[in-house]
């Protein structure tokens, strides 16, 4: 991966409209190669937004329009000749609330290989392989090895989450996407994923939506604060929470609002 350029993900000028609302106003940004970058800010600040325009999400909505340009290791994701296919192979997406497939633990790892892929790596060994590899990425190999043909509904919402992820890991993401990944997760389960956070970061990029400014802080290395639809700042997290160059950052982490 040492030939992948500095900036995982680069937006320049992007605004974005729900019908003629405006939920993003020039937003211009450079995002790291192997970091864990958090997205915080008010509620209906434009997070949300931002993180699904990485993966074009928001366009299944007919009255999304998007505007500028979204870079994603060195491609204009906007480009007419993007496959939305390939796009969401190499940029993963977890939500707030888990969300396994109704189908078994080992199913629910190799559904994308199912989906997308084709000849040896359909084999069953290949399968297992997948299926090994992407569980003990997200440390459940171990828990789970003796019941992949159980539901994986059944699991604790930890392990949900985490499978989750294990889902996506098969495709090799380059950037996985986080919507408040832990919201729904109690303390130990919160810390779970953040562990498993750090095992994954350099050789993935993380971008996370987060309203926990105690997670933001210990669980990433850089912060985007954004207010009404606009970036405010982006910097090193312990330069952001210590000394914020923006008034309005500095409102927001002291509790002022939001």
């Amino acid at each position: 991966m040492s030939d992948l350029p500095d900036h995982s993900i680069t937006a320049r000028d992007v605004n974005l409209w729900y019908g003629k609302f405006q939920a993003l106003r020039d937003v211009t940004l450079n995002i790291k190669h192997g970091l864990i970058t958090s997205l915080i800010g008010p509620s209906g600040c434009g997070k949300t937004t931002l993180l699904r325009c990485f993966n074009r999400v928001n366009e299944r909505y007919g009255y999304v329009t998007t505007k500028g340009e979204i870079h994603l290791l060195g491609k204009n994701i906007y480009d007419p000749d993007v496959s939305l296919i390939e796009l969401r192979k190499s940029v993963g997406m977890v939500f707030q609330r888990p969300n396994p497939l109704p189908l078994s633990i080992y199913e629910n790892v190799v559904f994308g290989l199912r989906v997308h892929a084709e000849g040896e790596a359909l084999r069953r060994s290949a399968l297992d392989e997948a299926v090994e590899k992407a569980l003990t990425e997200v440390n459940l190999w171990h828990d789970l090895k003796d019941r992949l043909d159980h539901k994986a509904i059944g699991l604790q919402l930890e392990q949900q989450q985490k499978l989750c992820i294990a889902r996506l890991l098969p495709l090799k993401p380059e950037i996985i996407l986080m919507d408040e990944p832990c919201s729904a997760l109690d303390v130990e389960g919160t810390a779970a994923i953040e562990e498993l956070m750090f095992s994954l970061k350099g050789r993935y990029t993380l971008v996370i939506v987060t309203h926990n400014m105690a997670q933001a802080r210990r669980a990433s290395d850089e912060c985007i604060f954004m207010l009404l639809g606009k970036m405010i700042e982006h910097s090193r997290t312990e330069d952001l929470f210590l000394a914020p160059s923006d008034p309005k950052t500095a409102e927001y982490i002291e509790g002022r609002y939001g």
